[in-house]
């Protein structure tokens, strides 16, 4: 089986699992001082992985940089719930609902660090 999971690197990691729970109901698996002397976490949402660190000396979050480099993308089974948490914990609200042209239904969102997350709920 392959798995392929992001990893964002944050200023403040303690913050993002703070942040990633409450607005996206992540689930913490590991936390662990990583090679660099960072923190490094290992989140899950209904079993997909996402992992992020502390930013180092040789590594930068979007926020720092003006620009996003790339989108998480994930399912949920409930998206306007999910944007709704979001937006109790503090999030950004970049994109309310979008309809695409497969039928999904999407929301972006902007995390306190500035990565992009895109939310979508698939079409029945």
């Amino acid at each position: 089986m392959t798995e392929i999971a992001p990893y964002l690197f944050y200023e403040d990691a303690e913050a993002a699992v703070e942040f990633l729970t409450n607005a996206f109901g992540f689930d913490e698996q590991l936390r662990a001082i990583g090679g660099a002397g960072g923190l490094h976490v290992e989140l899950r949402l209904d079993g997909a992985p996402v992992m992020l660190g502390q930013a180092t000396w040789d590594y930068a979050n979007p926020r720092n940089s003006d620009n996003a480099t790339a989108m998480v993308h994930a399912y949920v089974d409930d998206v306007e719930a999910l944007r709704e948490r979001a937006r109790t914990a503090g999030a950004e609200i970049v994109n309310e609902l979008i309809e695409q042209p497969n039928g999904d239904r999407r929301c972006d969102i902007r995390d306190p660090e500035g990565h992009m997350w895109s939310f979508a709920q698939a079409r029945d």
